[in-house]
């Protein structure tokens, strides 16, 4: 990945471009990871950040701008957030006491899945509800 190292803090970061970042609470996120794993999309490169209790899917910048006002308030509502420019904050590979910044899924090649699918999955477990009884894998 290209990745940039800021001296004075040891930050790592990439510049949002070719890859985005889709971030959302974990857990939705967790759901969405469970049924992409169930189709067979891997390897899913993820950051969590523990203390806020969200996760950041490395995509595919695939994602069209949506068009429906009500769409885009119920991403909001959901804390789902697409990131298309600016920097996306990377896990440093030294020891974080903080935990601001963590592996889930490393990013273990140039793989990236669509930022459309990880979009829609999350859009589909929204709709299934956070309280529903069956598993994600099972309702596929």
């Amino acid at each position: 990945m290209p990745t940039v190292i800021d001296p004075a803090t040891g930050r790592i970061t990439m510049r949002a471009g070719f890859v985005g970042a889709v971030m959302m609470p974990t857990d939705l996120a967790q759901r969405v990871k469970s049924t992409l794993d169930f189709r067979g999309v891997a390897p899913l490169p993820i950051i969590g950040h523990p203390r806020a209790r969200m996760w950041t899917f490395l995509v595919r910048s695939d994602i069209r701008p949506m068009g429906d006002p009500a769409e885009v308030a119920r991403l909001w509502k959901a804390r789902v957030v697409v990131i298309r420019d600016g920097d996306i904050a990377l896990p440093s590979p030294a020891l974080d006491t903080l935990m601001v910044r963590t592996w889930v899924s490393p990013a273990i090649s140039k793989f990236r899945p669509s930022g459309a699918v990880v979009l829609e999955c999350a859009r589909d477990c929204l709709e299934l509800g956070q309280d529903s009884a069956l598993p994600v894998e099972t309702l596929w």
